[in-house]
């Protein structure tokens, strides 16, 4: 099978049970994204597909031929800068499928997805509560959510 990560062809040979996590970091060497909690509810997995965030621990690898794959190697944003500008981490565990998750929540934001605490639009379609709640499918243990939604809404911004 053959997938597409960061624009680079890998053709790998994989039982069909592998996840799309375990591709990425056991079979192609890219260990940004991380092996959380294996079920979907950490967010640490998060990659983007076909510019989509996924729980890439929920995802067979076989499913995705052809399907371009963006992990955290492969994303140059404004989000990162903000990151490291707002301290939006701590231990960094949780960063690579924040920033993805970021990365791809903004786009979702950008063509008018609404969330749960979207009120019609407006011109403050970014408020903390709607980061938040956009942002909610991605845990940090370490609790540095307080600088994490300052450096999403100034990439945002830019």
């Amino acid at each position: 099978m053959i997938l597409v990560v960061n624009g680079v062809e890998h053709e790998l040979d994989l039982d069909p049970r592998t996840t799309l996590l375990d591709a990425l970091r056991e079979h192609i060497g890219l260990t940004g994204a991380k092996k959380g909690c294996d079920h979907g509810q950490c967010g640490a997995c998060t990659v983007l597909l076909d510019g989509r965030r996924v729980n890439s621990c929920l995802i067979l690898a076989v499913t995705q031929q052809g399907t371009p794959i963006t992990t955290i190697e492969g994303i140059d944003h404004p989000v990162q800068r903000g990151f490291l500008e707002h301290d939006g981490f701590q231990c960094g565990y949780c960063t690579p499928g924040q920033i993805c998750s970021a990365v791809g929540m903004l786009d979702e934001v950008a063509q008018g997805w609404p969330s749960a605490v979207t009120d019609g639009g407006g011109d403050d379609l970014l408020s903390d509560a709607e980061v938040r709640e956009r942002m909610s499918g991605n845990l940090c243990r370490c609790g540095a959510y307080a600088n994490m939604v300052p450096a999403i809404k100034e990439a945002a911004a830019q």
